[in-house]
């Protein structure tokens, strides 16, 4: 035959000792010279090569495969299983993967000693083609073989399949329109979340968190399981986010639903936590955008109501107790001063417990007076990313300079803080899928 010519009498002689062990299907025939030829199926490779030995004389023994225990032969049976369980999930594209037993991989080792393994091609790669292209053909759907929206696992050992699923990656802003609410859910320090006394048996340092309750609201939208906010920096939580919102990335996993209207889920989420979280302009994105947002340089703006107490004076600065109130002009002279100035920051005594005790320089870019009445200023600072904006204004008994409160001479401390922007960069937050 014309087609002999490709295999060579060394891919018959390889052939002629794989049939000589006992029946061996053709598929698993064929992929023993995979390598050899191209334009072909392993199983029509296999068919060839039995016609061409029968030609030459051998008898080919008859019966279930040695090599696969009779698994080609249940192609069908795999196919309609992996369909089944697929129909539970919607997807765009899918890759298939195998589990093989360990018999199998005896057959196959055993195999490769008789044969020798340089022109083969595993069982597992031909399994994988064979049920991927019928899935391909019942369902429409594309085989993708770096970022599958689905994996299908054929589990050889437990005669089952399992569906991996690529996470969904949602860009947004969210706004915090009420104090007490942490970005992501906060494990207890004591139990760690098994649930305890201290935690009232929750496991949560907070009964709510904006991960939380946008996750409750799309959990059911997506049918997914676990959902991670990813936030471009983080609030206090007895700060509000208000303003255009803070950027974050949601990331859903293992999915069931993953082409969900993004408008309408935003309508859902912002109508079960009215007054508390709300959302704006959700959009697909990639895996990719979780470390662009985190590792985004922005400038923030907020708006904060400082409290004076001139009878207290400055501790640490050598300052008298001697005013009793602190005239508008000075609060903007000290404003002034502080506007556009650089500040070197040591880490404050009160995230000293999870940040390493560093000096930071950050910038203040501006500052600008709201209102003053009855010893109580409020203001709105704009400045870069990293500068705690409450010992800015008390000093952190002079862990930050220059501060507010030493620029006044007065002792000032935040009562209210609210941030009104996060100016994430533009080339960042056009990135979309």
């Amino acid at each position: 035959m014309e087609i002999l010519g490709e295999f060579g009498e060394d891919g018959l002689e390889i052939a002629r000792k794989v049939t000589k062990e006992g029946a061996i299907c053709d598929h698993c025939l064929g992929r023993q010279l995979a390598k050899i030829s191209s334009g072909l199926s392993n199983e029509r490779r296999g068919e060839i090569l039995k016609e061409v030995l029968r030609e030459r004389g051998e008898e080919l023994k008859a019966g279930k495969c040695w090599v696969c225990n009779g698994l080609f032969e249940q192609l069908e049976y795999w196919v309609s299983k992996a369909l089944e369980t697929l129909r539970d999930y919607e997807f765009d594209s899918f890759l298939v993967g195998t589990k093989v037993s360990g018999l199998l991989l005896e057959n196959e080792e055993l195999l490769w000693e008789i044969a020798g393994a340089s022109y083969a091609e595993p069982l597992k790669a031909e399994l994988n083609r064979e049920v991927g292209k019928r899935i391909e053909h019942d369902t429409g759907k594309i085989v993708d073989f770096k970022l599958p929206d689905v994996v299908v696992i054929l589990n050889l050992w437990t005669e089952t399949v399992e569906v991996q699923v690529k996470a969904v990656f949602i860009y947004g802003r969210y706004r915090k329109l009420t104090r007490g609410i942490s970005q992501t859910r906060w494990l207890c320090r004591e139990c760690r979340g098994k649930g305890c006394e201290r935690c009232n048996f929750t496991g949560k340092m907070y009964p709510e968190s904006v991960e939380e309750l946008i996750s409750d609201s799309l959990r059911e939208e997506f049918k997914g399981e676990e959902m991670v906010l990813h936030g471009c920096g983080r609030e206090d939580i007895d700060a509000r986010m208000l303003g255009s919102g803070r950027p974050f990335v949601l990331e859903l996993q293992e999915p069931r639903r993953r082409n969900v209207d993004l408008r309408m889920a935003e309508e859902k989420v912002n109508e079960e936590n009215r007054g508390k979280v709300e959302v704006r302009a959700l959009r697909y994105v990639n895996r990719e955008m979780v470390a662009k947002i985190k590792n985004a340089k922005m400038d923030k703006t907020y708006r904060i109501e400082v409290e004076l107490k001139p009878l207290q004076g400055l501790r640490g600065h050598g300052a008298e107790p001697h005013k009793t109130r602190v005239p508008e002009e000075e609060v903007k002279n000290a404003l002034e001063r502080l506007s556009g100035a650089l500040i070197e920051q040591r880490t404050p005594t009160r995230v000293l417990h999870r940040r390493a005790d560093l000096v930071r320089k950050r910038k203040v870019h501006s500052v600008r007076l709201v209102s003053f009445e009855a010893q109580n200023a409020v203001m709105e600072i704009k400045c870069s990313a990293g500068l705690y904006i409450k010992e800015l204004i008390s000093g952190d008994e002079g862990r930050t300079k220059p501060s507010f409160s030493e620029l006044l001479g007065v002792e000032a401390e935040v009562k209210e803080l609210d941030v009104l922007d996060v100016d994430l960069d533009r080339e960042v937050e056009d990135f979309t899928v």
